[in-house]
């Protein structure tokens, strides 16, 4: 899925996603990730809470994607994120990374920890 072009500044955008990667300001990441403006790292996935509370007093939103559809959070992520004072938003990956690419080029302080779109079966 390709997204259309934006203007981002400095921003790193979510250039596209498939089963299992990211295309991020042209650089292909395998499995999950952490994005914000500045810096796209690996991300084990929901059990990192510390990857995602790191970004307290940094952003004012993250999206979290949760796959190919929504899914529920696990209730101690929830409880860290709310412990950090960070605000959320739950919603399927490729929702996420276009609200995420949205948000970013509106100048707005967003994150997104995403989880890939399932490989093919085999």
């Amino acid at each position: 899925m390709q997204f259309p072009e934006a203007d981002f500044g400095e921003g790193l955008p979510i250039d596209s996603i498939g089963p299992g990667f990211f295309r991020v300001a042209g650089l292909l990441v395998h499995g999950p990730l952490v994005i914000c403006a500045e810096k796209a790292t690996p991300w084990v996935g929901f059990t990192d809470s510390a990857a995602i509370t790191a970004l307290a007093g940094r952003v004012d939103l993250v999206v979290l994607g949760t796959g190919a559809s929504i899914t529920a959070l696990p209730a101690a992520l929830k409880v860290e994120l709310m412990q950090a004072g960070l605000m959320y938003e739950v919603m399927a990956t490729a929702i996420a990374a276009r609200s995420y690419n949205h948000l970013l080029a509106e100048g707005r302080r967003v994150a997104a920890a995403l989880l890939p779109l399932p490989e093919a079966e085999a």
